[in-house]
C-alpha cells in the first residue's frame, strides 16, 4: 500500500496556476541540455510534457553524448546558437504558455531564459534549478553558475529545488536529507525569501521507509505547508529529479493544483522506479518511465 498523505489539506486550498482548455494544447519551452544516452533533461521533458498533452519546444542549452554519471562524456555548449534560435521563433510568431528551465551550459544561459520571460510574460515560470545533488555540485557546474541560476528564482511561479540546489540558492551549508519539520520551515522560508511565488522542496528522508516533499506558495506562508509522502524504495537511479519536475510541469498544464501536481509527480517517479529495476544498466542510464506516461496522458483525458 501507497503512503502518500499531506497536511493542511482541510484548510489551505490548492493553488491552481494554469486553466486548461480540454480542446487546446499547451506550448511550453523546456530549457535543458540533450544527451545522446542516459534518461534525463530533454530526454526526459520531451516524452513526459508530451504525454501530459503539452506541445514541447526544446530550447537545448547543451548536447551530451551521455550524462554527468558517466565517467567519459562530451559536451557542447549551445549557447552561441541560441540567440538567433530565439529570433527565429520570434520571427514565426512562436507563442509560450510556459518557460520550463533545467541544467543550463553556462551562466550566460540565464540571460536567454531572461529573454524568454520578457517576450512571454504571461508564460508560467516553471524553474527547475538543477545544480547538483547530494551536497556536490554537478561537475561542469561553477560557482558563477550557480549564482547566475539564482537569478531565476525571484518572480518564478513554481521553484523544484532538491536539498543540495536549496542549500545553494539560500547561501546555506548542506544539511544532509534528514531535515525535522523546523529545518524544513527554516529552508522554506530562506527560498521564499528569494522572491519565488511556490516552491516544491524535494527529498527530505527521515530514514522511516518514505520521502517526504513539501509545497508552500507565497500568499499562504509557511501555515499553508503541505507536506507530501511516499514511499521509499530500497534504491536510487539516475534522473529522477528530471522526472519528477516534468511530470510536475505536465500536472500543472493538465490544470492541476499545486499541491496535487507535486503528489502525481512523485507517484510517476516512484512507479517508474519499480520498472526501472528490472531494465539493463539502469544504474548508470537512469529512470525507465515508458511504461508508466499513460498516467500522464490521463490527466488530460479524465
Amino acid at each position: 500500500m501507497t503512503q502518500n498523505t499531506t497536511t493542511n489539506d482541510a484548510i489551505t486550498p490548492d493553488v491552481t496556476l494554469y486553466q486548461r482548455d480540454p480542446k487546446y494544447i499547451p506550448r511550453v519551452a523546456a530549457v535543458h541540455d540533450m544527451c545522446g544516452y542516459g534518461k534525463c533533461s530533454l530526454t526526459a521533458a520531451i516524452p513526459i510534457l508530451s504525454a501530459a498533452g503539452c506541445d514541447v519546444c526544446p530550447v537545448p542549452t547543451a548536447l551530451f553524448s551521455a550524462h554527468t554519471r558517466y565517467r567519459v562524456f562530451t559536451m557542447h555548449d549551445t549557447t552561441d546558437i541560441l540567440e538567433g534560435y530565439l529570433d527565429a521563433w520570434r520571427q514565426e510568431n512562436v507563442d509560450l504558455d510556459g518557460v520550463y528551465s533545467g541544467f543550463l551550459g553556462s551562466a550566460d544561459q540565464v540571460a536567454i531564459i531572461k529573454r524568454l520571460y520578457r517576450e512571454y510574460p504571461h508564460a508560467l515560470r516553471l524553474v527547475d534549478p538543477v545544480m547538483g545533488d547530494g551536497g556536490e555540485m554537478y561537475p561542469t557546474y561553477t560557482a558563477q553558475l550557480c549564482q547566475a541560476m539564482g537569478e531565476l528564482v525571484d518572480g518564478a511561479d513554481v521553484l523544484m529545488p532538491n536539498l543540495t540546489e536549496a542549500s545553494i540558492l539560500t547561501g546555506q551549508d548542506y544539511p544532509g536529507q534528514n531535515l525535522d519539520d523546523g529545518q524544513v520551515d527554516d529552508m522554506l522560508e530562506a527560498l521564499l525569501a528569494l522572491g519565488a511565488k511556490n516552491i516544491v522542496l524535494k527529498g527530505i528522508d527521515r530514514g522511516d521507509g518514505t520521502l517526504r516533499n513539501y509545497v508552500v506558495s507565497a500568499s499562504t506562508g509557511i501555515a499553508g505547508k503541505r507536506e507530501l509522502v511516499h514511499d521509499k524504495l530500497p534504491y536510487m537511479t539516475h534522473g529522477t529529479g528530471d522526472a519528477y519536475a516534468s511530470a510536475m510541469c505536465g500536472a500543472i498544464m493538465a490544470g492541476r493544483g499545486l499541491a496535487q501536481s507535486a503528489r502525481i509527480a512523485g507517484e510517476f517517479v516512484r512507479h517508474a522506479m519499480l520498472h526501472t529495476i528490472d531494465q539493463p544498466h539502469h544504474e548508470e542510464r537512469g529512470v525507465n518511465f515508458e511504461l508508466d506516461l499513460g498516467d500522464l496522458t490521463g490527466l488530460v483525458n479524465s
